[in-house]
């Protein structure tokens, strides 16, 4: 019983993926995002994959869905810096992505 729910304690930790859908409105999104000129100013760095099975926790590894209910998490990208919950930049390889502020990781959960 102790193993079962030691497991049944683990599966919600380790299925936060990071499937986004960008939304129209800032008020239907769970997170506003504003996309950085360079690495130094984010607080994550991002990289696109191809497909939903290459998404690795809450690591930086994004995958755009096509409809909202597909997403774990919906953002909405700001103009201005000052609008945002978090400062995102993308990266060229699956290896420079992660969290440079992890204060901010909450929000991806």
């Amino acid at each position: 019983m102790k193993h079962l729910l030691f497991i049944l304690f683990l599966i919600p930790i380790t299925s936060y993926s990071q499937k986004v859908f960008s939304v129209e409105y800032s008020n239907q999104s769970d997170v506003k995002v504003f996309v950085v000129e360079y690495e130094n100013q984010c607080d994550l760095k991002v990289f696109k994959v191809e497909y939903p099975n290459q998404v690795d926790g809450n690591k930086g590894l994004w995958y755009f869905v096509d409809y909202p209910n597909q997403s774990d998490k919906k953002i909405y990208f700001v103009d201005y810096p000052n609008q945002s919950d978090l400062k995102i930049y993308f990266v060229k390889y699956k290896n420079q992505s992660g969290w440079r502020d992890k204060s901010k990781q909450h929000l991806m959960y």
